[in-house]
């Protein structure tokens, strides 16, 4: 019977182990088995090549490999199937993970991952921006204004996507960074960059789900006599007589005709016009404080029938996810794509961010730092050639025969 009690306790306190839906390195060739491209999205001309490859700058295993944009002003399609479905009616978390990194001091282009419905109906070949799905997730940048990190989720209710109200933002530099979004059966969420929470909160709090909870009171209105003017026009105040006819500018008293001015030839002679400086401008009366005034009327709220908590405002799968993908459009192409994670454990993400994306940040960093210190001395270098003055044959000749003579 002990020995029972103890097996027991040992399974209570055991944890559950983590499921892992996606993982993808693309560290082997054997990617393109995996993934498929959306050839039949947009046409062959508009679509750009992903390249297989290590980047630029890159972590101390040159087999570590990721997939890059490599084509500008191009779209981008690509998309995988999920090793599991997973199903929001389960209850668990959702983690999505991965990489981003934007080797080319990106000016216009998305980032963003995508979880998507379908199962053995999804088209692959044409998957594109009308494709239906449950989230997505990641970077997008246009322009210096416009950066952010996207999350949005699928609502069946409404039959719509609804984006995060308030802005999350995005890394722009040119260095590996880490997103990652976590989704949970209570209704909340939470977005890391680079295992840093950036934005928590409550998913009818940070998106439009729900209707308001109150709303204006249909059967009241502002009663007519009510006075919201804080100012009135004093009663008291009257234009002074001859107002109106105060003329804005007049003939300057310090002007004098010229000398040589000749009236048959140049005409008759005006003085120039200055302005009036008893001229006040149109009258107006003066204002006083309104004795009536009640201050800005506030229309009553009432509780809004239309109002109903959800508790599966978070099953955005709710008929289960299949696939996730890419599908991009870069106006200037080179961001790597690594390390993508889909698992319904936030630490088992994040174990695999330990071994992934932190195992070779810091030696991307610098490899990065001795590229720009490379390309810097190349810049100066060739700006300390434009300075030098030019000699021609003749001039290099003459100073060959002046060293002779000394």
């Amino acid at each position: 019977m002990k020995l029972l009690f103890s097996l027991f306790t040992a399974a209570i306190a055991a944890p559950v182990s983590a499921e892992v839906y996606f993982k993808e390195q693309f560290n082997d060739d054997g990617w393109t088995d995996r993934w498929t491209v959306a050839s039949d999205w947009k046409s062959k001309s508009e679509l750009g090549k992903w390249d297989h490859t290590v980047g630029e700058w890159h972590g101390p295993d040159a087999d570590d490999k990721g997939i890059k944009t490599s084509e500008d002003a191009k779209f981008y399609g690509l998309s995988a199937a999920l090793a599991k479905p997973f199903n929001s009616s389960d209850k668990k978390d959702l983690v999505i993970q991965y990489s981003v990194k934007h080797e080319q001091k990106i000016d216009c282009g998305g980032a963003y991952i995508k979880l998507m419905p379908g199962g053995d109906k999804f088209e692959a070949t044409k998957f594109g921006g009308d494709t239906p799905y449950g989230v997505m997730f990641g970077p997008d940048i246009c322009g210096s204004s416009n950066k952010r990190t996207h999350v949005i989720f699928h609502y069946d209710k409404k039959d719509d996507n609804l984006l995060i109200k308030k802005n999350v933002g995005c890394e722009d530099d040119q260095l590996s960074h880490l997103y990652t979004l976590v989704l949970r059966p209570d209704n909340t969420f939470e977005v890391f960059v680079d295992n840093k929470s950036v934005r928590e909160g409550k998913l009818d709090d940070e998106f439009d789900f729900l209707p308001a909870k109150e709303i204006k009171d249909p059967d009241q209105s502002k009663p007519e006599d009510w006075v919201d003017e804080m100012q009135m026009v004093d009663p008291e105040d009257k234009k002074p007589d001859g107002y109106d006819d105060i003329p804005m500018e007049l003939p300057d008293p310090d002007a004098s005709k010229p000398d040589d001015w000749d009236d048959e030839d140049d005409g008759e002679w005006e003085p120039p016009m200055v302005d009036n400086p008893d001229y006040k401008g149109p009258w107006s009366p003066k204002m006083i404080e309104n004795p009536d005034y009640k201050g800005n009327w506030e229309h009553p709220m009432i509780a809004n029938p239309e109002y109903e908590y959800d508790h599966d405002m978070h099953a955005v799968c709710k008929d289960g996810c299949t696939h996730v993908g890419f599908e991009l459009w870069q106006v200037k192409a080179g961001t790597v794509f690594d390390d993508i994670i889909v698992t319904d454990s936030l630490e088992e993400a994040q174990k695999f961010a330990e071994d992934t994306f932190f195992k070779k940040k810091d030696a991307e960093k610098e490899m990065f730092d001795e590229a720009q210190k490379q390309e810097r001395e190349s810049e100066e270098a060739a700006m300390g050639d434009e300075d030098m003055p030019d000699f021609d044959e003749d001039e290099e000749h003459m100073m060959g025969d002046m060293g002779d003579e000394f």
